[in-house]
């Protein structure tokens, strides 16, 4: 199946059927091309899932390469769903639903990104017994958050204290005893090193990893 519109054409009622599991590993976020197509995909799920549905979501490291997907991972999870970090290599993203289905995304081409699925049960209980070793031995979210933590010296933990206190760029820059121009420097310096698009949320990111007092 070549793109997302003709996947969900084609394969959608298999996404209505998911009563009790549903797995994905994937290397980052970006699979679904049109958000319409993810957007479907989700509100099938929802529409089918019993109390005890489960849902694991196994990741690498690329996907929290910005905190736009760190949040959106946060809210992924406080909806009850499982995530973990692998370091091991993973493919555009295999799903698993109910040790039933599988579907395999390939690489984005020129005409969309092309879609494997199956309901071979040889295949399916191989990957899904793949995914499961991966999953033991992968990081939860948190835990691998907590041991990513980018090294602060003490200028970095004073820019940092600075930020929280609220004052103008200007207090803060005469508290430090620095120029304006050089604390504005180490603030983008410490949200370089936070991955941090923003002041507030190099605030959110340090309260995360525990580096705020």
């Amino acid at each position: 199946m070549q793109g997302d519109a003709e996947l969900i054409a084609r394969a959608g009622h298999l996404f209505e059927s998911a009563y009790t599991e549903f797995l994905c590993a994937a290397r980052d976020l970006r699979t679904w091309g049109r958000p319409e197509a993810g957007a479907a995909v989700r509100n099938r799920l929802r529409a089918t899932a019993s109390p005890d549905f489960t849902v694991r979501k196994l990741l690498s490291p690329v996907a929290l390469a910005d905190e736009q997907a760190r949040a959106h991972l946060r809210q992924v999870r406080s909806k009850g769903a499982l995530v973990r970090i692998s370091h091991a290599p993973l493919p555009h993203e295999t799903i698993l639903i109910d040790r039933r289905v599988m579907i395999l995304a390939g690489r984005e081409t020129p005409t969309g990104r092309e879609y494997t699925v199956t309901t071979s049960q040889t295949l399916v209980d191989g990957v899904h017994s793949l995914f499961r070793a991966l999953w033991d031995g992968s990081a939860d979210l948190d835990a691998y958050l907590r041991g990513d933590v980018p090294h602060l010296d003490a200028d970095g933990r004073r820019i940092l204290d600075a930020l929280a206190s609220g004052l103008t760029d200007e207090s803060a820059a005469r508290r430090l005893g620095v120029s304006l121009r050089t604390y504005r420097r180490r603030v983008a310096e410490l949200m370089a090193t936070l991955e941090a698009g923003s002041r507030f949320q190099a605030g959110l990111r340090a309260g995360e990893l525990g580096l705020s007092r």
